[in-house]
């Protein structure tokens, strides 16, 4: 396993690129209602980063089951838990949720974020299910400091989400970030406390809870991307990419324009 520790400058090189994912996934919440098809979500993404001096990570980004990702963000719609593709058939409607999962390139660094929008009016039990993974999200980046292991980031999460009736996808996993979109370690969202590798400063990771409203069993779709619940309830998916520090997490990413717009769920 090779961990790249980060020097300052590459931290915020990587603060910028992460921000940036945060005004794109801020740009798509004002543009989310029913109606809206996630194409039309996927080309709002790809020009705003674009003209921002940044390239969409995900498009094009291989895939071990079948072709390239064909689009710049991922669009995870109800029980879709990961990886949704983008296309001109998917219609969003009142009371859906979509997660978006967006990644750019900026200056050499990467940049990586997911948010769990409600479309138009949404049930108090799938709102319940968003509040609850966003709040583990917060839970495992509590975790995640300076002397700490892997595994107490899974516990954090694990331990809070399953307290709280849901399950936790066990397959997906956070992961190492930087020049790379995917570097190591792997940050799995379930794991015992003091179990695995030591966090260091200056490794960056990226902490991405999926929990599902019903069991965490999960299957892929024929377009070998889309990764959905067996049993067709909900899924969420939080994502904040942080550096390791002493004593507290240091977020790069951001939900601060998205929470006001819409304000905390």
């Amino acid at each position: 396993m090779s961990i790249f520790l980060k020097t300052e400058d590459e931290i915020e090189l990587m603060r910028e690129a992460n921000l940036l994912v945060g005004k794109t996934l801020a740009l798509l919440a004002r543009n989310i209602k029913p109606g809206v098809t996630t194409l039309h979500l996927d080309k709002l993404a790809e020009e705003f980063i674009r003209d921002n001096g940044a390239v969409p990570t995900f498009k094009g980004f291989p895939n071990p089951y079948g072709g390239p990702f064909p689009a710049s963000i991922c669009t995870s719609v109800n029980e879709i838990v990961v990886h949704g593709v983008p296309d001109d058939k998917t219609i969003l409607k009142d009371g859906d949720i979509i997660s978006i999962d967006c990644g750019t390139l900026l200056n050499g660094y990467n940049g990586d974020s997911c948010y769990t929008f409600c479309v138009g009016e949404v049930s108090d039990e799938v709102k319940k299910l968003l509040r609850t993974t966003k709040e583990s999200l917060y839970k495992g980046i509590e975790a995640a400091v300076a002397g700490n292991h892997i595994g107490d980031i899974g516990y954090a999460v694990q331990s809070y989400c399953e307290n709280n009736g849901y399950g936790v996808v066990r397959e997906l996993t956070g992961h190492g970030i930087g020049r790379e979109m995917h570097e190591d370690p792997t940050i799995p969202n379930h794991g015992r406390r003091g179990n695995g590798k030591m966090l260091k400063s200056g490794m960056c990771i990226a902490i991405e809870p999926m929990i599902t409203m019903g069991d965490r069993k999960i299957g892929l779709l024929p377009d070998k991307w889309s990764i959905r619940t067996i049993d067709g309830k909900p899924a969420a998916h939080f994502e904040h990419t942080i550096a390791i520090r002493k004593g507290k997490a240091d977020i790069l990413s951001s939900f601060e324009e998205i929470e006001s717009l819409e304000g905390n769920i």
